[in-house]
């Protein structure tokens, strides 16, 4: 059967969904399960965010050598190596009751991850230019999806059993996607007899390409956003008045909004950003993004919340998305795995810090102003986009690549 790459996003598609769905199934209620199931009761802020972040921390450090595995081996070989360790990590969840060892099963689950990114490089890689915008806002919907659906089963499954059992679903179905990319995933555009690179030599490579740069930058502060308010919003949900024994139900609900607001609007974004260009996209996410934090410090009911944060997911589901279709109009595909490994590293890190920090500022700060904070650090990375005048660089990056390979292609 000859390769289609519409056929391959689909079943990646179909993959990412599963993974992320596992994902948060489960982890969106670290806090009441440190709480309720491992007898966390002093600082459960602080354990909070350090058992969010260090996952990540370890990632990120990771990540560039699973890069530069991605472009020796191949990225097929990283999605079945991530689903079917993440499979075995959650199982070993349901069996944990000491906090410390929950602590080393989430750093494990750091060093082994890697299951989405690489996707969204096999995607970036196999799918044609002039798609590849459109096909990354596609993918990008497959993990709002699993947002949605997610910590809808985790906080009924929580509600009706435990925060425990919720880690069983996640391994049964992160186990699916570790089976798609054994069967069904295919990857065409891969050399084997490249020269597997150094990480050393990736970050000198990367660092000579501003636009690169920028991107990655523009990466870890959309992430940071996100997470720093990720271990909170159980608690905020608590303050505003939710039992405590339907926590996780309406935390569920609430994550839900946003990922529901992404996968209306992700596609809608991709086609905008494939006319008018995506730093455009960018740039009005993430205004709409700082606006939509900023407004939610004002919101005291639960209902109320929830359409805020629905609202604000509408603009930020163009933001990640630009940004990954502005890194392949950057980066020549010979590197772009490796460009996707630093980007997921960028991410990992901020979605280390975001936790860590913003548990510690829901510690000794009122947690509606961290929605200020998270506001006003977004509508400066606005201004940045701007500033740096980032569509043009992209435009000169993406123009100097392909008289590259023009001039490559005249010397063969």
């Amino acid at each position: 059967m000859p390769f289609s790459w519409k056929r391959n996003l689909i079943v990646l598609w179909v993959g990412v969904f599963f993974c992320s769905t596992a994902y948060s199934i489960s982890i969106p209620f670290l806090s009441i399960f440190l709480s309720d199931q491992l007898g966390v009761s002093n600082h459960l802020e602080i354990w909070s965010g350090v058992s969010f972040g260090i996952t990540f921390l370890a990632s990120a450090l990771i990540s560039p050598y699973w890069g530069s595995l991605a472009d020796k081996y191949g990225r097929k070989p990283m999605l079945i190596r991530s689903g079917f360790s993440l499979a075995a990590l959650y199982l070993i969840n349901f069996f944990v009751h000491d906090p410390y060892v929950f602590l080393i099963v989430r750093i494990l689950q750091g060093l082994l991850a890697g299951f989405v990114p690489a996707a969204i490089a096999m995607v970036a890689t196999n799918t044609p230019e002039e798609k590849t915008g459109y096909a990354l806002s596609i993918m990008s919907t497959a993990g709002a999806t699993g947002s949605i659906i997610g910590p809808l089963i985790g906080g009924v499954v929580s509600y009706y059993s435990s925060n425990r059992s919720a880690f069983l679903f996640s391994a049964a179905i992160v186990l699916v996607s570790a089976l798609i990319a054994t069967f069904f995933a295919k990857e065409e555009n891969f050399d084997r007899s490249a020269k597997r690179s150094r990480v050393r030599d990736d970050i000198r490579e990367a660092r000579s390409n501003r636009a690169f740069i920028t991107l990655l930058l523009l990466t870890g502060i959309s992430t940071f956003s996100v997470m720093i308010l990720e271990p909170l919003l159980p608690i905020y949900l608590l303050d505003m008045g939710i039992a405590k024994n339907s926590a996780s139900l309406s935390s569920g609900i609430v994550f839900s909004a946003v990922g529901i607001a992404t996968v209306i609007m992700a596609p809608q974004w991709g086609r905008i950003g494939s006319r008018k260009g995506f730093g455009f996209i960018l740039f009005i996410g993430l205004i709409g993004g700082g606006i939509g934090n900023i407004l939610q410090y004002f919101v005291s009911g639960y209902v109320e919340f929830a359409i805020l944060r629905f609202a604000y997911g509408l603009f930020y589901a163009g933001v990640l998305p630009s940004v990954n279709a502005m890194i392949v109009q950057t980066i020549e595909p010979g590197f772009r795995g490796r460009a996707f490994g630093l980007n997921q590293a960028s991410t990992q890190l901020a979605t280390m810090a975001g936790p860590i920090i913003g548990g510690l500022l829901g510690a000794f700060i009122p947690i509606r102003w961290v929605f200020v904070i998270n506001g006003v650090m977004l509508l400066v990375a606005a201004l940045l986009v701007k500033a740096a005048k980032l569509e043009v660089k992209v435009g000169e990056a993406r123009s100097h690549g392909e008289g590259t390979e023009a001039g490559a292609g005249i010397k063969m």
